[in-house]
């Protein structure tokens, strides 16, 4: 019989009652104080009612809080307690500073109070004449008191008639024709906050309608419940007494004045004016082309104030891009109704616009993804309001020198880059028919655009890239963003072909083919949901997804044409493809700095046609600083594919149409701009066809078995205006391993052969999703 050895569990349970004991708080309660040691709440209720907000009131209105416990270990009040002596040490004080508590002792609590506000609870929510009382429960052996609160309600009251007063005024009979519309109906349960609700319902319907000056405050219920049918009560709504008479009144728009170019300091008494849709654009000289801009005002002069078209034209001008401050004020013109009982605005916008030209020039330090690095500069000029319509043009030009770390023996692969690259964006739809008043939030801009790039891969090749494209992009609300290129169109040219390159590609015809598609023109669709703009968010969603196609149009022609060579247009061979990728995040905010994220991404590309792979540039690839980070810049797969060598040949054989990727990080704060991560990752890459030249990376049913896996920690500077990440993380899975010794068994952290081999360090800017 094999024995068993039992000393570990022995020594972690001797630990953990060392532990817990040491960190006892028992000892330094002064005598004359107590423990809070926190509430219970019993409620008895006869009512057939499921109120779950009740619940959530009652438990809000136990206070204090008593001190926090883990596993019955405050070890909040124990740092509190070590750090508070007279003599604590560093460590005690560091402990106290980062994690401690001020004691919550039974003195501060007053139960008879806290009755009172449990009844006041009670009553906003319509539960009348209740029971209320409360038991202490002092702990035996610990110097601890707990309260227990009992709580006997019956049914709520519930409205048995509503009644209006004062409707002989136009704005009480239209309350009267809106309170169907609320959720004020016979049986409705009496509800202080509700009540409330329906108040301001009633102050946004009508602001919506013209009434400039009218507030919900001016409004107030009155309950009776003196009935004797029982739990039922009678409501009565009516205008606060002294109310201002121009309340009462709806509004109009007499004039709209709008100011492209506005200054405080300038006097526009004598500036010229036009009139365009009825709006009169005023302007010392010409700015912006009064039919350009008026078409962003959704205000019209004679119609109604309205709140929420005041909101969406700023949004709209706004969104233009040329201004910084976009402000629309009301004057009021009239003291007495006209014949239709309503009474005069004049609108105001003015417009500050930004500084028309800019120029930067930047020295870069670049990362990339790919784990190139290196100096770079960066040139841009951009000119606001081109042609006096809003449009902005942007020109840049960058050169850098680039080369790859951390990536083994695949270290050595240098980069010299060029580029420049020219857009217009006009804030408006260049579109053959009519669309701008289709969108309400931001109008849609136009982007057209224009560059060229150019790369020597030291001792490999050199390649010239053209580019352009046209398409659109614009928000929907805050949360959504579109755009899309109905035509994107890219030309490569490759050439000074190293014999290095030449084998590699002789080597892997699939990679060669990938290669030779140097003609790409197709459609692409971005769309955004992000939450992450709302910092108050506890859990926030991002959720991403693009749609790339390729090739399809051209083929239409050659086939339409007859062509003998489908794959070729004007002598060149086209890609054709479908490529779509979506990238779903979720933050679990436990606070500002204490984050949980788990991200999910899959990746699908699929050559038709002749086409046997994805061109090179649109190859997905695994592992690096945002990837599976305990594998080496595109180290991982496809499927369980592994070089003979770690050379500069794997760099890119080890790419693939499909890519599926999971996380899961927790981040926290260390000390000031430190941040720390604790993190685990999965993923993989694969091909869709069978490539003779990487075996096993065809993707197939038994792809989980298939995923790379690793953990790690990381450090993070993070500074209001950039990140600065280290990742350190080691495998736990490699797929390429046989299938039963896939899973990491030992760890030797010791052995610099082992730390060679998986550690993996990351360094990179911002964080990795």
């Amino acid at each position: 019989m094999k024995s068993l050895n039992l000393w570990p569990q022995v020594g972690f349970f001797l630990l953990l009652g060392f532990l817990l004991g040491a960190c006892s708080v028992q000892r330094f309660i002064p005598e004359e104080e107590r423990l809070y040691a926190g509430a219970e709440l019993h409620v008895n209720s006869s009512s057939s009612e499921r109120n779950s907000r009740l619940s959530s009131d009652l438990e809000n209105v136990l206070r204090p809080k008593p001190n926090s416990s883990t596993l019955g270990v405050r070890f909040g009040l124990w740092a509190h307690y070590k750090g508070d002596r007279e003599k604590p040490g560093f460590i005690n004080r560091f402990l106290k500073r980062r994690f401690g508590e001020e004691p919550v002792y039974f003195s501060r609590v007053n139960p008879e109070r806290t009755l009172t506000l449990l009844q006041n609870r009670l009553e906003n929510q319509g539960y009348f004449f209740n029971s209320l009382s409360y038991e202490l429960e002092p702990h035996k052996k610990k110097k601890e008191t707990a309260v227990r609160y009992k709580l006997e309600i019956g049914e709520p009251y519930r409205l048995r008639e509503f009644t209006v007063e004062g409707d002989t005024l136009p704005i009480m009979q239209r309350i009267q024709q809106l309170i169907p519309e609320t959720s004020l109906q016979k049986g409705y349960r009496f509800d202080l906050d509700g009540l409330k609700k329906v108040r301001d319902e009633l102050e946004s319907r009508l602001k919506a309608e013209g009434y400039y000056n009218f507030s919900g405050d001016l409004l107030i219920f009155e309950a009776d419940t003196n009935r004797l049918e029982g739990r039922q009560y009678d409501l009565f709504l009516r205008l606060k007494r002294n109310v201002p008479e121009k309340a009462l009144y709806p509004y109009v728009l007499r004039e709209i004045d709008l100011l492209p170019n506005f200054s405080v300091n300038e006097d526009y008494s004598r500036a010229d004016t036009v009139k365009s849709r009825g709006i009169r654009v005023i302007q010392d000289e010409l700015f912006f082309y009064p039919e350009r801009i008026t078409p962003y005002v959704l205000m019209q002069p004679e119609g109604l104030f309205s709140p929420d078209l005041s909101r969406r034209t700023s949004n709209r001008l706004s969104s233009i891009g040329t201004y910084r401050f976009v402000n629309v004020q009301y004057e009021e013109l009239d003291t007495i109704p006209d014949a239709n009982g309503r009474l005069g605005l004049r609108s105001q916008i003015a417009l500050s616009p930004q500084n028309k030209r800019s120029f930067r020039a930047e020295l870069q330090a670049v990362t990339k993804s790919n784990n190139f690095a290196g100096p770079g500069v960066l040139f841009s000029y951009r000119n606001r309001n081109l042609f006096r319509g809003g449009e902005t043009f942007t020109l840049s030009a960058n050169v850098g020198f680039e080369q790859q770390i951390a990536a083994g023996e695949r270290t050595g692969l240098q980069s010299i880059e060029l580029g420049l690259q020219a857009s217009i964006t006009y804030p408006r739809v260049l579109f053959p028919a009519p669309v701008m008043n289709r969108f309400q939030f931001t109008i849609p801009s136009t982007r057209i655009s224009l560059g060229t790039e150019y790369q020597n891969r030291t001792d490999l090749y050199r390649l010239i890239s053209y580019n352009a494209s046209f398409g659109y992009f614009w928000k929907v609300n805050r949360f959504v963003y579109h755009e899309v290129n109905p035509l994107s169109l890219s030309f490569v040219q490759l050439g000074n072909i190293s014999p290095l390159f030449n084998e590699i590609l002789e080597n892997n015809p699939f990679l060669r083919r990938s290669f030779e598609q140097q003609f790409i023109l197709g459609f692409n669709y971005t769309f955004n949901y992000n939450q992450l703009v709302d910092d108050f968010r506890k859990r926030a969603l991002f959720f991403g997804a693009t749609l790339d196609v390729a090739g399809n149009s051209l083929s239409l022609v050659n086939t339409a044409f007859g062509s003998e060579r489908p794959e070729r247009f004007l002598g060149t061979e086209y890609a054709r493809y479908v490529r779509g990728d979506v990238d779903l995040r979720y933050f679990f905010r436990f606070s500002k700095d204490n984050q949980l994220v788990l991200r999910t991404f899959a990746g699908l590309g699929l050559p038709l046609g002749d086409n046997v792979s994805l061109p090179f540039v649109k190859q997905y690839f695994s592992g690096g600083p945002n990837s599976v980070r305990a594998f080496r810049i595109r180290s991982l797969g496809p499927g369980t594919y592994i070089p003979e060598t770690q050379s500069i040949a794997g760099f890119f054989d080890q790419a693939g149409d499909i890519r599926l990727e999971g996380n899961i990080e927790y981040r926290f704060p260390l000390v000031s701009y430190l941040k720390g991560a604790l993190f685990v990752d999965a993923g993989n890459v694969w091909l869709v066809n069978d490539n003779e030249a990487l075996p096993g990376g065809q993707f197939s049913s038994n792809w989980a078995e298939e995923l790379g896996v690793g953990a790690g920690i990381g450090l993070r500077v993070d500074i209001d205006f950039f990140v600065l990440r280290f990742d350190f993380a080691t495998p736990l899975r490699k797929p390429w391993l046989a299938p039963d010794n896939r899973w990491q068994r030992s760890f030797d952290i010791g052995s610099s052969d082992w730390r060679r081999d998986n550690l993996i360090i990351n360094f990179a800017i911002g964080y990795p999703f």
